[in-house]
């Protein structure tokens, strides 16, 4: 009786749930090849006009106390003019990660707080973005946004926002404060549509509402693993030994491949449906806070009278895109970045001050004591490159606090780069070492496609064909239905028999 029950709701889930696990697998194939179209740190700095600065006057302009205390502050070009981007310092009685924290946009040339960005300056800055980064065409418009598919994330928080349409199919959206915030292509659009819109569950209308959204999956994805294991489950009860004492499936045909494939790749889908589960941090079981208050730790206070008096002596060669304020253990760094990303680091005298180890040590002394600090030439088991870039060499600092926190420093100014506490490890595993086979000996290409192409095209038979016998059980008990209700209409339909004459 249980097993009949569970082979019922096992079929009946399979047409709906096993239908949006096929979509998964069948767009997992175009998203091991075009993920979801974004700008990248790196596109982003290529996109930058080269720094044109009037001189150390200007920073006299910007009218701010001496001891404002900041997080972060960059100077770049939006457009034609010279911006300096502040970010105000995390106030503790708000857990909010500071890269939520809206900047202050101040423009250089006149010491005032930059206003919203306006049409014309939208088109003037993707002007210079897309000369910048080489976009094929010249920008044909910008159209105000408030939300669309490539930026449902974050269009809210950078409202004004502007769409700048190119005449090769590229567009770039410039943000209120005149930051280039997203970049996509023709091509990636199209691919998006097959690959991370459907994957993710991902259209306008549900992401826009990230509560709903992230309850809808984590639902979902329930649902999918009940699914599985209900299949397993069946699969090993109906297994059935023939006379020559072999074990097999008692099924013929598409039932047969259903039923053995399910068994064999079974277990598979079930470790990529938890693995999507687990990248949702459902009820927040891998909730982490790593790295946020160890890059307060390392850089100490940062103060805007110190830091306008380092950027006043720095000296700006042609090339640079931007300067990044880089404190470390309480002192004033820069960081002069070119269009490759490469940093050059400066002391508050405006001093080329590469960065040592010992300066290092005593950064991380503020923090809990230190187990090791490597210099890694090569790649572990949480900093590797597989979709995205992981620059080398870098500096490993393993804390020996309880959760052996793992950070990774750039070399070149000591900036946290990762932080991995326990459950950001685990999470690497359960996320991206089960569901993208992200693992040691497996990341390098074409290994990784060889493996992973066959095995994903297996899931996709399994799914494809449970979700086709159920849609065909579904059909056949609908016909069976109909056929007994026709039967009995004409039944009702039919004249009562004629009783016999009297004798």
């Amino acid at each position: 009786m249980i097993l009949r029950s569970l082979l019922v709701l096992h079929r009946w889930l399979g047409i709906v749930v096993g239908l949006v696990m096929t979509v998964w697998c069948l767009s997992g194939f175009v998203m091991m090849y075009s993920p979801y179209p974004r700008l990248s740190p790196e596109a982003q700095l290529r996109g930058l006009a080269p720094l044109h600065l009037a001189g150390p006057t200007q920073w006299a302009r910007v009218d701010l106390p001496a001891d404002t205390p900041l997080s972060s502050a960059t100077v770049e070009m939006s457009g034609s003019r010279a911006v300096l981007r502040l970010t105000p310092a995390r106030d503790p009685g708000r857990p909010i990660a500071q890269m939520r924290a809206a900047p202050l946009g101040i423009d250089l040339a006149t010491g005032r707080a930059l206003a919203p960005t306006s049409q014309a300056e939208a088109l003037a800055i993707g002007r210079s973005f897309g000369r910048q980064l080489g976009i094929q065409g010249a920008p044909l418009r910008a159209s105000a946004v408030t939300i669309d598919q490539w930026t449902v994330q974050t269009a809210r928080r950078h409202q004004p926002l502007w769409r700048v349409d190119y005449e090769g199919g590229d567009t770039a959206y410039v943000a209120g404060s005149g930051e280039v915030v997203q970049h996509t292509t023709r091509a990636e659009r199209f691919w998006g549509w097959l690959g991370a819109v459907p994957h993710w569950l991902y259209p306008t209308l549900l992401r826009q509402d990230g509560a709903l959204w992230s309850q809808v999956v984590i639902w979902v994805s329930l649902a999918g693993c009940f699914l599985v294991i209900t299949g397993l489950w069946v699969g090993l009860s109906r297994l059935r030994r023939d006379r020559a004492g072999r074990v097999g499936s008692p099924y013929r045909g598409l039932w047969w491949w259903h039923h053995m494939s399910g068994l064999v790749f079974g277990v598979l889908a079930l470790t990529w449906v938890a693995s999507g589960l687990f990248s949702m941090n459902p009820f927040g079981f891998l909730d982490s806070m790593a790295g946020l208050a160890e890059r307060e730790r390392l850089a100490g206070p940062l103060r805007w009278g110190e830091l306008r008096g380092a950027l006043a002596r720095a000296e700006i060669p042609p090339g640079t895109v931007r300067i990044e304020a880089a404190p470390l253990g309480g002192r004033t760094y820069l960081a002069r970045v070119d269009a490759a990303g490469t940093r050059t680091r400066l002391d508050a005298q405006g001093r080329r001050a590469p960065l040592q180890r010992a300066e290092l040590l005593g950064a991380l002394a503020a923090g809990p004591r230190l187990a090791s600090l490597d210099l890694m030439t090569r790649e572990d088991a949480y900093y590797y490159a597989h979709k995205t870039p992981a620059p080398l060499p870098v500096w490993r600092a393993v804390l020996a606090d309880g959760q052996a926190t793992r950070l990774y420093l750039d070399p070149a100014t000591g900036r946290l780069i990762r932080a991995y506490d326990a459950n950001r490890r685990a999470e690497r595993w359960l996320r991206n070492g089960l569901h993208s086979l992200d693992l040691p000996g497996l990341r390098t290409r074409p290994l990784w496609d060889l493996v992973v192409l066959p095995l994903l095209a297996m899931v996709t038979l399994v799914c494809a064909t449970g979700t086709w016998m159920g849609v065909h059980k579904l059909r056949r008990d609908g016909r069976r239905i109909r056929n007994r209700r026709r039967r009995r209409r004409h039944q009702d339909r039919a004249p009562a028999p004629t009783e016999g004459l009297p004798a």
